[in-house]
């Protein structure tokens, strides 16, 4: 880890500066320019696409532990939403061509195609330890084939970027309008089913605060039917569906934040007694709404090789899940009202990773369930709330 330094190495087209001061020069790829945003890391092998398309990724830049990023190409399939949201990625080892039957378009050619910037040549397990001790700092990620980069500024823009501590970013990646979504999931050699859900199924209403789609795919899976509204949707907006189940999704930045609006109608929900399922920022807004309380975390989980135990009276307490996690806040356990009660808990560091409540038919889990590390430890988890409404 380099301390600041402005002078451009022989052959240094990217950079990574953080607000400390720390200039760490490596090899640009992908987009041409610059971002600032929370520097954080992930340490699944791949999924790599999946994960710069994850809107929980929003004003990030992403550091992949896995030291070889690139080797299955990207292709159109392999994505969790319309648009790249994380800023960039750092990674170890150059972008080599992919080696994947199902590869349509190198990495950087897709990183390039997206808008997202890629720096190459960085001691990735260095910059790891150093958030793991100091917390996820903010940081500009830049790239120029020149190698031209004016490092003071850069490093003031890092400084002057205020975190993502207080910033609503769910309105920003939100779908504008109602939608209705009926694909399953993905088979090999079929792709993904195409409108599986059935007219008569169950019906739920996901609120959108940044979701995945390979969320909706698996409750479509599970046997519902699906009508996305955004984040802004009111209590009015939401119940005018006739929704049978209503789900919070995930989505970035600060769940108090997001809760200023989205916490009255979760509210209202649990008043008129709707069947509610949350994952990561809505099992945040579930917590919120039932008088707990978030904070920020040192460094977040983000990987897909975490593991969770289910604890208290839930079905199977004491078995282990493998779970995904891409969150920087959490819900303080501490904090939950009488008549929410943990299900689930990380063996990393003992933070809540789920919650239902006792007195409504409303439960949440931190991690992505949909992600499928196990590879299907919690799918269960979609068929209880489909299978609930029935």
């Amino acid at each position: 880890m380099a301390d600041t330094n402005t002078r451009v190495p022989d052959g240094a087209t990217g950079v990574l500066v953080l607000a400390s001061g720390v200039v760490l020069f490596g090899r640009g790829f992908g987009a041409v320019g610059s971002a600032v945003g929370e520097v954080c890391f992930h340490t699944a092998m791949t999924g790599y696409q999946e994960a710069m398309t994850d809107p929980s990724f929003e004003k990030q830049i992403i550091t992949f532990t896995f030291p070889h990023i690139g080797n299955v190409g990207a292709n159109a399939e392999d994505i969790e939403a319309t648009n790249a949201h994380a800023l960039g990625c750092v990674v170890r080892e150059d972008v080599t061509a992919p080696s994947n039957f199902r590869a349509a378009q190198r990495f950087d050619e897709w990183l390039k195609a997206n808008g997202r910037i890629g720096l190459a040549g960085i001691d990735t397990r260095a910059l790891t330890r150093s958030i793991r001790v100091n917390g996820a700092p903010n940081g500009v990620i830049a790239h120029d084939p020149d190698g031209k980069f004016d490092i003071p500024a850069l490093i003031e823009q890092a400084k002057a970027w205020p975190g993502l501590e207080g910033m609503d970013l769910a309105k920003d990646v939100s779908a504008l309008q109602s939608y209705q979504w009926g694909d399953g999931l993905w088979t090999l050699g079929e792709g993904y089913k195409a409108d599986e859900a059935k007219a008569d199924a169950p019906h739920v209403v996901a609120i959108d605060y940044g979701l995945k789609r390979n969320i909706l795919r698996n409750l479509v899976a599970a046997g519902a039917r699906v009508t996305v509204v955004p984040a802004t949707a009111s209590f009015e907006d939401v119940m005018r569906h006739e929704p049978d189940g209503v789900f919070l999704s995930n989505g970035p930045g600060d769940p108090a934040a997001t809760g200023e609006y989205a916490v009255p109608v979760i509210k209202q929900l649990l008043e008129v007694g709707k069947p509610i399922f949350g994952i990561c920022l809505g099992h945040q807004m579930l917590g919120l709404a039932v008088g707990a309380k978030t904070y920020k975390m040192h460094q977040g989980h983000r990987g897909a090789n975490h593991p969770v135990k289910r604890v208290g009276s839930v079905e199977g307490a004491g078995r282990v899940e493998i779970t995904s996690m891409n969150h920087g806040f959490a819900v303080d356990a501490d904090t939950l009202p009488a008549n929410a009660e943990a299900t689930h808990v990380s063996l990393f560091d003992g933070s809540l990773a789920g919650l239902r409540l006792t007195d409504k038919p409303a439960f949440s889990v931190q991690y992505h369930p949909e992600a499928s590390p196990g590879p299907q430890d919690s799918h269960y988890l979609f068929e209880q709330f489909v299978g609930a409404l029935r």
